[in-house]
């Protein structure tokens, strides 16, 4: 272990958190803890870890909805830790991205051996983020993930940060279709209810900074009765 690994800890329950910080701490990790889901979206988005320990009955966000985000923008590893016994709650949670899945209650040894293991092959595999490269498309459009530029024909487009975040989410996952509540939680972190016009509000004035037709797009996809998807074409 080295002193960079950062822990993201995602429990609800104060008594246990203490208990987890108090442990991974003795153990030299670095661990942010966050009491809900919405809380840990926000830590994880702005922050850098290398593993992630996940509660799966959170207030604000459940622990599923979570995994699902983290898993869109990272490959760190996703240690589920729940009272949930049932195969459906674990096939849930792996079909969601997440590495691991320990029941409650577990020893704190076992616990460290997972945390541990997992960080291991994940220093071992980890390799550059592709969402850090520069990504050119068809019809002249280039995203620049690492100063957070979108160009068309070589000229910046003056996007607001939402905008840009709502294209790099979709253009990092061509052809899949993004639901609307899927949008607003993953780029503005907060719970979806009422928010499909405002992803309709952003999506329309993304698709006239582009130059973007909706009913012939190059690059933003309408899918009726759901969201959007990303359809450009990538060059290099």
């Amino acid at each position: 272990m080295t002193d960079k690994d950062n822990i993201l800890l995602v429990e609800d329950d104060p008594e246990i958190a203490r208990i987890l910080l108090d442990h991974l701490r003795r153990e030299g990790y670095a661990v942010t803890w966050a009491s809900s889901g919405l809380e840990s979206w926000e830590d994880f988005r702005n922050g850098e870890y290398q593993l992630v320990l996940l509660d799966l009955m959170l207030p604000e966000m459940d622990g599923f909805t979570v995994c699902k985000h983290v898993r869109l923008i990272s490959d760190v590893p996703v240690l589920i830790m729940s009272a949930r016994t049932q195969e459906e709650s674990k096939l849930k949670g792996l079909g969601l991205g997440a590495d691991d899945y320990i029941t409650k209650p577990f020893s704190l040894a076992e616990l460290t051996a997972r945390v541990e293991a997992h960080l291991n092959r994940y220093r071992r595999y980890q390799g550059s983020p592709s969402t850090s490269v520069s990504q050119q498309y068809n019809d002249g459009l280039s995203i620049h993930p690492q100063n957070q530029q979108v160009k068309l024909n070589g000229v910046e487009l003056q996007l607001t940060s939402k905008e840009v975040a709502l294209l790099m989410l979709l253009a990092s996952h061509p052809d899949r279709a993004f639901t609307k509540k899927e949008i607003y939680e993953h780029v503005w972190g907060q719970p979806a209810e009422g928010s499909s016009g405002t992803i309709t509000v952003h999506v329309k004035s993304l698709r006239a900074k582009l130059g973007d037709e909706p009913h012939q797009p190059r690059w933003i996809q309408t899918v009726w009765g759901s969201g959007y998807r990303f359809i450009g074409e990538r060059i290099k």
